[in-house]
């Protein structure tokens, strides 16, 4: 049972049963069962979302009691970098309320933000869009799907301070349990036309996001000249769009969210939209510069909890703070200077069973504007030192298909070859972080290659499946590093058949880190190339519009 507080000269109205939370009076919105207020984490010291929900109201329905412990039970499941996160619920029975502690994004949600910041360039535009698809996307691959019917610009939430969004209440998710659902709930001016059918799937949740993405650029809400869900229901099952479409002047954007609203047969995927060459970045980032950095330094508060510092340069320094959840993810706090030197800090959860490091720090760079290409590789050092310190005995995640080492330097190069000097060379960009985090490379002269001691070989992997057999195409060969001639100092003085051993579990775990970065590299390349082809695109229509 919470506690009431009869001192109200702080503003505190209420406190949670572990003493942890307290609420304010403060309402920061209302929805169509719950009171969102805003709340306090003493522990952590920051502030908090607290929801809350009357149990008398929700009993009167149990359509909404339903919604309520849907939203309650998969916010406790998910983790994700672009879905609210929930740290604690109860129910307390002497007042008679369902309460949820979610996090706390002070900038409303993004239709109040767009409304207060009439104009945005269409970058930060771009920006939001591949954050809630990969939200959605992260929703769409649970198993069994999970659809949030029910997403528009007022369910995504907006850090002002980073231009960060997450996708918020799923009070109106289903979990699909067999192909199609069955059910027609939802906005009607966000509904896509195959739910009125109640034949839909997954799909329906890029109809909507299609027209979050008309509302992000007009500020009109979808189907306004409507007057009433009859005439929406109509526009929509007849295939008219809204009129808003009209006001959008930018070709590409407008051929965008056309793809989002075209009948479901035809409706790409999230995953498919975030390849897009129209989201893509305008350039790509480089892999191969980083500024002088010092050793890091660590941080323990408990063996749980740990930081990390890194000097970028005079004049930037990095910061990572970890703490384990549970043995699958890790929450983290990255700290870092502005461009005027002022700190900031983003906060995510990192899955250690389906994030990769490298993805993760890209995303970083592309959405933080105070950050750029040079900062990806210390934010990918820092990540790595810091699951190697928490969890020593756990595994990155890597890619299920092992794809060649070689042939990764040759599309980086060009060549047909790895014997020509590669565009990146090894010992700078992502190769150099496949030496450093292992700490091979040490002993080498400072004008000597970190990989010079290293001989590339193809050797097959330990597979299930037989010798040739098709359903193994993609896991034939895997990339191992041998350590020709390297010497290891700390080695000096095993025995063979340790040494052996040793050199078999470093190859084991270069193999995964190969894996891991390859899988960036490759990525890396199709953000390039995606905008390359957009570039050429778009300098095309110019000259046939001269």
């Amino acid at each position: 049972m919470a506690k009431p507080l009869s001192d109200d000269s702080d503003g505190i109205v209420e406190r949670d049963p572990s003493g942890r939370y307290v609420r304010y009076s403060e309402i920061l919105g209302r929805g169509a069962f719950k009171t969102v207020y805003k709340g306090f984490d003493e522990v952590n010291g920051k502030e908090v979302a607290w929801n809350q929900v009357d149990i008398d109201d929700v009993l009167q329905s149990p359509q909404q009691l339903e919604r309520l412990y849907t939203e309650v039970h998969l916010l406790k499941s998910l983790k994700h970098g672009n879905i609210i996160k929930l740290y604690h619920s109860w129910v307390d029975d002497g007042s008679k309320t369902i309460n949820m502690i979610t996090e706390l994004f002070t900038s409303g949600n993004l239709r109040q933000y767009r409304k207060k910041h009439k104009y945005v360039d269409m970058k930060a535009i771009k920006k939001w869009a591949r954050q809630i698809l990969s939200g959605l996307q992260f929703l769409h691959s649970q198993s069994p799907c999970i659809i949030h019917r029910d997403l528009k610009c007022d369910n995504i939430f907006v850090n002002g301070n980073t231009g960060e969004v997450r996708i918020g209440d799923l009070g109106l998710a289903t979990v699909m349990q067999q192909p199609t659902a069955r059910s027609v709930i939802g906005t009607p001016e966000f509904m896509a036309p195959e739910l009125y059918d109640e034949e839909y799937n997954e799909l329906v949740d890029i109809y909507s996001f299609g027209l979050c993405m008309l509302e992000m650029v007009t500020c009109d809400y979808p189907y306004s000249e409507c007057r009433n869900p009859a005439q929406i229901y109509r526009k929509v099952t007849m295939g008219v769009m809204p009129a808003s479409l009209s006001k959008v002047t930018n070709p590409e954007m407008k051929k965008f969210i056309e793809s989002c609203l075209v009948p479901a047969s035809s409706r790409p995927s999230a995953k498919q939209l975030l390849k897009d060459p129209f989201l893509a970045s305008p350039s790509p980032l480089p892999v191969n510069t980083v500024g002088p950095q010092v050793a890091h330094s660590m941080d323990i508060d408990n063996p749980h909890r740990i930081s990390f510092k890194l000097k970028v340069n005079d004049d930037k320094t990095f910061k990572l703070i970890g703490e384990v959840e549970d043995n699958n993810s890790i929450s983290m706090t990255f700290l870092f200077p502005d461009t005027a030197g002022r700190k900031k800090n983003v906060h995510f959860v990192f899955d250690l069973q389906n994030d990769v490091i490298p993805s993760i720090a890209y995303e970083m760079v592309e959405v933080i504007d105070d950050l750029s290409g040079e900062d990806l590789l210390p934010i990918v050092q820092l990540m790595e030192q810091l699951i190697a310190r928490l969890l020593p005995h756990s595994r990155s995640p890597s890619s299920s298909c092992h794809t060649e080492f070689t042939s990764t330097l040759e599309e980086l190069s060009g060549s047909s070859s790895t014997t020509n000097s590669p565009k990146y060379p090894l010992e700078s960009g992502m190769f150099k972080v496949l030496t450093e985090v292992t700490g091979i490379g040490k002993d080498h002269g400072a004008g000597e290659s970190l990989v010079s001691g290293m001989t590339i070989e193809h050797n097959r992997v330990n597979c299930s499946h037989k010798p040739g057999s098709s359903a193994c195409d993609c896991c034939k060969f895997s990339n191992s590093l041998t350590l020709d001639g390297l010497r290891l100092s700390s080695m000096s003085s095993l025995t063979q058949m340790e040494k052996d051993l040793h050199n078999e579990e470093l190859e084991q775990e270069l193999v995964a880190i190969d894996c891991q970065y390859n899988e960036c590299i490759r990525e890396l390349l199709r953000k390039k190339e995606a905008a390359i082809e957009y570039a050429k695109k778009r300098w095309a229509s110019r000259k046939v519009d001269c």
